[in-house]
């Protein structure tokens, strides 16, 4: 809050001014001093306070009411300020009485006073009343004792009949639209008009014009109207000033989220503005602010709460379709299909959207985050997903090109984690990327710069482009524990895989065949005995162990992991021809994980003992963990275009109680 400022007083004449309560006015009484005066003395109305500042020292002039004089000295300056509103205009005064050697009085001069109370508040404390000049409503802090509003962005959408989400139009259709908005309440008080010359103005610097919007509820004759008042192409507004105590109700909405160019932050301004003459431009003698910071994307990880689990359904997934209704079922969550008109023979859902939320002290919804990748279902998360309390962003470049590690099986993010005493309670983002030191694929930049924009999740960097795909999930996810880690993070190994056949081959299973009942007409008799025979093999996957392993120690120092947070599932690749891995098998890490219940790759290992041997290692290390392996068969519909059960399913699930604002980034 700012607004104080110099009066001339001028002997012989009495002026008007309007103060505002809280602030100070000053005025020089040595510069305003008749000829021949040496002293002064101070009188004045109930309703002000004075200060006479002399020789440099400050004085209540509150005793002047009984006569006290001060002499008459260079820089003497009395200060002044009124603590109630005024019920009149000029129904205070200040009056300076100046007098001569001998105490003989000279002259006077005065300023009638009009007290008005003017308060722009938001809520600052973030527990949802929005208190009156909450002394911390222009700054914003993080932390649990931070402080400072917070806006959503309106990326939902409440009409059915507008073709874009809320934060791109400029009118509201509803009382719905406003829940999403944070309240700000100017609150006035004083006399039932202005003096002649004065005004009231709301207003947002340019830089913050595109990203706030701010509406006032008008009650014309029919009814209710929602009128933008601030915006894009709106940077002021003459507020209507109605006298008395009044709470003038605004509701703000963001429009834009975090990104590279923009931090978060918008401040809102409310100005006092006076003239001095009849063809001067008016200028603002009083100014309060209140500052938002716009509300994060959040990314929601594997241990949190399924809510709908998305898939396309295809000609060739007829059967993976079936199986995962009835593990969706189990779950206790619902199967959203979207269908061929939407996919358009599109079947890779991870890659096309990923799920997170917005959330505000007031309010929270989900929120989908669309990829720059457009593989045929663009139109799914805007015509099936965007409507009331479900939010779009997207984020695509304007000049690089699309590569497979701008598709969202590139994301993964972990469980909350605490790392050398930092917490970060809402997990970290992991983005898969290329080897430090070639040129190869990375996330294109309008989605990395989002990311570490919204500030909450820290991404960690992983090497990713050694896989044909490039996507972090197809060597590393987690699933929930009941213990106190409450987590679990999986890693795809081919070491436990040799490990295992070696075992196998021990125990005279050597001759166990691989890959039956998987009905791929080009499937050779594969045995375990042959898996280890195949040098090629081997040191392809040595190779690609040792990719696994490079990503292993920077999850382990990022997350702070052990050896034993760790479980290696068994998994094994082969090169393409142009040196990138891919499944040699399905990989039982690409999973989908829905509370306990996971919905695993059926990799279609060596059978022994009537039971195929990587199940049972898999069911071996998860099942102690309370959860149940439910193996899906999915070579056709997603394994032989390079993909998995992860990769052909999304999952939107509920958000993290905790509330961002309360973490230190």
């Amino acid at each position: 809050m700012s607004g104080e400022r110099t009066l001339r007083l001028q002997h012989g004449n009495r002026i008007e001014a309007l103060c505002v309560l809280g602030t100070h006015i000053s005025a020089d009484v040595y510069g305003a001093a008749p000829a021949g005066a040496v002293s002064f003395g101070v009188k004045h109305t109930e309703g002000v306070s004075v200060e006479v500042t002399c020789r440099g020292q400050a004085e209540d002039g509150s005793a002047t009411s009984s006569g006290t004089r001060w002499p008459l000295d260079e820089g003497t300056v009395l200060r002044f300020s009124m603590s109630r509103a005024s019920t009149e205009v000029n129904d205070n005064k200040v009056t300076v009485s100046f007098y001569a050697e001998g105490g003989q009085h000279i002259n006077q001069a005065g300023v009638f006073l009009t007290g008005i109370g003017i308060s722009l508040d938001a809520d600052a404390d973030r527990d949802g009343v929005v208190e009156q000049n909450n002394p911390n409503k222009a700054s914003w802090t993080w932390g649990p004792e931070g402080h400072g509003a917070i806006l959503l962005v309106s990326c939902d959408k409440e009409s059915p009949f507008t073709p874009a989400s809320d934060c791109d139009n400029e009118r509201v259709f509803s009382k719905e639209d406003l829940l999403d908005m944070s309240r700000m309440i100017l609150r006035t008080e004083g006399p039932q008009r202005l003096p002649r010359g004065y005004k009231i103005i709301l207003y947002v610097p340019v830089s913050d014009a595109d990203k706030v919007g701010v509406y006032y509820v008008q009650n014309p004759f029919f009814g209710q109207r929602y009128v933008q008042v601030l915006g894009q192409r709106k940077l002021y507004h003459a507020v209507q000033y109605t006298g008395g105590a009044a709470e003038l109700d605004f509701f703000v909405e963001g429009l834009r989220f975090p990104d590279e160019t923009f931090p978060g932050l918008v401040s809102i301004y409310v100005s006092l503005l006076e003239t001095l003459a009849e063809g001067i431009p008016h200028t603002p003698i009083f100014t309060d602010m209140v500052t938002f910071r716009v509300a994060p994307w959040i990314m929601t990880p594997n241990t949190l709460a399924p809510v709908n689990v998305f898939v396309c359904s295809m000609k060739e997934n007829y059967l993976f379709m079936k199986e995962i209704k009835n593990l969706v079922n189990k779950a206790g969550c619902e199967l959203k299909v979207c269908s061929g008109y939407i996919n358009r023979g599109d079947r890779w859902m991870q890659d096309e959207i990923e799920f997170g939320y917005t959330h505000a002290p007031h309010k929270s919804f989900p929120v989908v985050l669309d990829s720059p990748r457009d593989g045929g279902m663009e139109q799914l998360p805007i015509k099936e997903l965007l409507g009331p309390d479900f939010g779009y962003v997207r984020r695509e470049p304007l000049f690089e090109a699309i590569t497979s590690l701008d598709s969202f099986g590139y994301l993964e993010v972990s469980p909350p984690v605490t790392v050398a005493g930092k917490e970060y309670p809402l997990g970290r983002i992991l983005i898969g990327s290329s080897f430090p030191t070639s040129a190869g694929r990375r996330m294109t930049r309008a989605v990395w710069d989002f990311l570490y924009a919204q500030q909450v999740q820290a991404p960690v960097e992983l090497y990713s482009d050694w896989l044909a795909v490039g996507h972090v999930n197809e060597f590393v996810t987690f699933v929930p524990a009941s213990d106190a880690k409450r987590f679990r993070m999986l890693m795809a190994s081919p070491a436990a895989c040799y490990k295992l056949f070696r075992e196998k081959q021990k125990e005279g299973q050597g001759e166990a065949t691989m890959f039956k009942g998987k009905g791929t007409a080009d499937t050779k008799r594969v045995t375990i005995n042959k898996v280890l025979s195949n040098d090629i093999l081997t040191q392809q996957n040595q190779y690609v162990q040792r990719c696994i392993d490079w990503n292993r120690d920077i999850l382990k120092k990022e997350l702070e992991l052990t050896e034993e947070d760790i479980i290696d599932l068994p998994t094994l690749f082969k090169l393409d021809k142009q040196g990138k891995a891919v499944p040699y098998f399905p990989n039982m890490v690409t999973m989908m994980v829905l509370a306990k219940d996971l919905g695993v790759p059926k990799p279609f290992g060596p059978v022994t003992g009537g039971e195929c041997c990587l199940e049972r290692r898999a069911r071996s290390l998860l099942e102690p963990l309370g959860l149940r392996c439910r193996f899906l068969e999915d070579v056709s519909s997603y394994h032989g275009s390079l993909g998995e059960v992860r990769c052909g399913t999304s999952v939107q699930r509920r958000p993290f109680t905790f509330q961002w604002w309360r973490m230190m980034p």
